[in-house]
């Protein structure tokens, strides 16, 4: 089955996701892809949709963050998308005030995570804001922090503004942060989009790559397994797997359970119809390879 191209594109109000997505849309153009975008904005009224040209599918989701207040909304919008448009790609650019696991957590629903091929998330920066960003709240100081830190692209923007002492200083900052991702200076989010399209990081690369910052993984049951096993391959895991969900059957129940599992908590929700045993894992730096041999031997 084909999949749907993901990109999220990541960064603080005002650091060039909007010029970053225009960039995009126009390379886009010069392909027959099915082109679409989804757009968040805090406010009630969308001030970037103008970005977006009429052939290009276009859901907004306003009056709330993608992570937080709106989350069942986004994943209507996208299942709708997927469902009606069949769409080749979707860009999803997400409000400044969004952290990225919770951007990947919203929109890995397990009812489609199997037809989305996450590209990655490209984070934009504002040069002259990162130089000054003491300047910012303790908590908005820590989303800029995790905005670069969990990006697989980092396009630093405002180059002009800025001494060359000063732009060595900020890429030597930001690579300290995340030493896996690209990073690029420049201005209006001028970047080559053949280096963005090169990024992946989908489960097929992640054996090879197990230094990636965040990735996903999805696993799809073929039968019921017995719960307390499921339990102690729960213990098993890794700090760094942040987010687990989807639907788990157990030996004893007719119905599948709706699993969540949020930084070593595990919570289950008795479903009353079958639905795709479908499970999406969200963390760092993991071998995805070992996870799939514990979850096989867990159906044997």
């Amino acid at each position: 089955m084909k999949k749907t191209e993901v990109y999220i594109l990541s960064g603080f109000l005002g650091s060039g996701k909007t010029s970053l997505l225009k960039r995009l849309l126009e390379d886009e153009r010069k392909t027959a892809r099915k082109v679409a975008v989804l757009m968040n904005e805090l406010g009630k009224v969308s001030i970037d949709s103008n970005a977006v040209e009429e052939d290009v599918s276009l859901k907004e989701l306003l009056g709330g963050c993608i992570c937080c207040s709106i989350q069942d909304k986004l994943e209507a919008q996208l299942q709708g998308l997927l469902m009606e448009e069949k769409p080749d790609v979707i860009y999803i650019e997400t409000t400044g005030a969004a952290h990225p696991v919770e951007v990947l957590d919203a929109i890995l629903s397990p009812l489609f995570a199997d037809q989305l091929n996450i590209k990655g998330i490209i984070t934009t920066v504002d040069g002259t804001r990162w130089k000054d960003r003491k300047s910012l709240s303790p908590q908005l100081q820590q989303l800029v922090l995790e905005q670069v830190r969990h990006a697989d692209f980092i396009i630093i923007n405002k180059m002009n503004d800025l001494q060359d002492m000063e732009q060595g200083a900020i890429s030597y900052e930001i690579q300290a942060i995340n030493q896996t991702a690209k990073c690029l200076l420049t201005n209006y989010s001028e970047v080559s989009i053949e280096q963005l399209r090169s990024l992946s990081v989908s489960f097929e690369k992640a054996s090879q790559r197990i230094d990636l910052n965040l990735s996903t993984f999805v696993y799809q049951f073929k039968n019921a397994i017995n719960h307390t096993r499921f339990e102690e391959f729960l213990k098993e895991l890794p700090d760094t797997i942040y987010r687990i969900k989807g639907y788990v059957k157990f030996d004893y129940a007719p119905h599948p359970f709706l699993f969540q599992f949020s930084y070593g908590m595990p919570l289950y929700i008795k479903e009353e119809m079958n639905l795709p045993l479908n499970l999406v894992f969200i963390g760092e730096n993991i071998d995805w390879n070992r996870i799939q041999i514990q979850l096989e031997n867990l159906e044997k």
